[in-house]
């Protein structure tokens, strides 16, 4: 098949989240099994680094609309992975340090930015279609891309090409004012509860949810919660509407990527037949960050942004206690200056054994991750998660609290550790989080805390069985 991406992230270049690891590792995936994928990314200032050898096109696209007339410059370019680049570039809007804003602040002009994008990426798609080779289906991805879908809709007529909108994360809905609609080329008939209109705003990923032919999302459960009040964010009943379309699939990772026996980002290699090696990376990691290296003492670590969805303010609360047994905590991510000062002045009580990292480079994580026995994962919701994935594929246990995608990628260990991947709570708080951790804590000390990280390590947590179902997806659309 014929697939076309339009995503606003793709890892490694262009990456804020998780949504641009499942872009890059799921169309390779996807490529691996047969189809061509390509994928339509604004053409950021971080890309000019990226080493891509890209060819412009000579003509450019023009975008006609009410008194506007836009040219985009198209860039092909290939990945290593075999799949397909296309950068859209419109002068003055990508050319920017941030993708969503800078200084934690969101660029002013986001509407424009993305209008236009979605518009771009289906004119691709009118002139592929026009050309005689359309693609068979437009896969968006978020806020940032939903609005393709829409906008494919309302041409329906002109292509035969069938949309698929993935919700990485519905808190992130793309609102702007009304005004906004001209940004899509949109007349006013639009601004209707039944279309785009959402509490007084301009929502793009309504017009997603409601346009696609089928939407995804990444997990089973998560798929539930967001039909529900507490976790729809006010689009519930939206999605409600449209839950015959809506399909949970838990992401997968790049074994190409994460794996301890081929990792040239950590300092000794191991396996699920030889995990020895763990402890050679504990100490490397402990050194690495300044602590006292004591191997025989737990290493638990964070990986996260740090804003309230991911927990950090339970987090910051849990450590004092957390601290009190002899474990090391070494905690990475950045984000919201406040949690930040919570997490620093935390982990000040013990500067011999706990350390706040900041923002770390990909390379720095696998080392964690190589080094930890522990990762805590206190989301407050989380819609897959990746970071528990990552860290089970290098025999580091999670501590996790049931919610979203970690309930679909965690088994709650039992007393005696035969069955289970990690150790779940129910509630949101810091003492729920201590408790867990203690658990966890007190388990390593177990005959059987061996297996259980063979166990983990065992897992399938690859990316073929979820591109197969989305390519399943794919083609029930394309034959309808």
């Amino acid at each position: 098949m014929e697939i076309l991406f339009a995503a606003s992230e793709l890892a490694p270049m262009v990456k804020v989240g998780g949504l641009a690891d499942v872009v890059a590792s799921l169309s390779k995936a996807l490529r691996l099994l047969g189809h061509r994928v390509t994928i339509a990314l604004p053409r950021y200032q971080a890309l000019e680094s990226s080493g891509l050898m890209l060819a412009r096109r000579l003509t450019p696209m023009v975008l006609e609309g009410p008194g506007e007339r836009v040219e985009v410059t198209l860039y092909d370019g290939r990945l290593g992975s075999g799949v397909d680049l296309l950068l859209l570039d419109i002068p003055g809007l990508y050319d920017r340090k941030g993708i969503y804003g800078e200084g934690g602040q969101d660029y002013p002009d986001n509407a424009r930015r993305y209008g236009l994008f979605a518009r771009a990426v289906v004119e691709v798609a009118r002139q592929r279609a026009r050309a005689g080779t359309p693609f068979d289906v437009l896969h968006a991805h978020d806020w940032p891309a939903s609005m393709a879908c829409y906008l494919l809709r309302e041409q329906r007529s002109a292509m035969p090409t069938r949309s698929v909108l993935t919700l990485h994360n519905i808190a992130h809905q793309g609102l702007f004012p009304r005004e906004a609609l001209g940004m899509f080329g949109l007349t006013e008939e639009h601004f209707h509860p039944e279309r785009l209109e959402f509490y007084g705003k301009l929502n793009l990923l309504k017009g997603g949810i409601l346009a696609a032919d089928a939407l995804t999302t990444v997990s089973d459960t998560y798929a539930r919660e967001i039909q529900t009040p507490a976790q729809g964010f006010r689009l519930d009943g939206v999605i409600r509407s449209h839950g015959r379309k809506l399909a949970g699939i838990v992401n997968g990772i790049d074994y190409a990527v994460w794996n301890p026996m081929t990792d040239p980002s950590i300092v000794a290699r191991y396996d699920a037949e030889d995990i020895a090696n763990k402890g050679r990376c504990k100490s490397a990691i402990l050194h690495e960050v300044g602590l006292e290296i004591r191997p025989e003492r737990p290493l638990v670590v964070s990986i996260s942004r740090v804003v309230e969805q991911k927990g950090s303010d339970l987090l910051a609360a849990a450590l004092p206690k957390i601290l009190r047994g002899d474990a090391s905590v070494i905690v990475a991510g950045e984000g919201d200056p406040e949690l930040m000062g919570l997490l620093k002045a935390a982990v000040a009580k013990a500067p011999e054994r706990a350390a706040y990292l900041g923002g770390v480079s990909e390379p720095v994580v696998h080392r964690l991750l190589a080094g930890a026995d522990l990762v805590l994962v206190p989301s407050r919701y989380e819609p897959c998660g990746l970071v528990q994935l990552y860290a089970q594929r290098y025999g580091t246990v999670p501590v996790a609290h049931r919610t979203g995608g970690l309930v679909d990628t965690v088994v709650d260990l039992d007393p005696a550790l035969e069955t289970g991947t990690g150790f779940l709570y129910d509630e949101p708080t810091a003492p729920a989080l201590v408790g867990a951790a203690q658990r966890a804590l007190a388990a390593l000390t177990h005959p059987r805390w061996g297996a259980v990280r063979r166990r983990v390590m065992r897992l399938d947590l690859g990316w073929d069985r979820p591109a197969r179902r989305y390519a399943q997806i794919y083609r029930s659309i394309a034959q309808a």
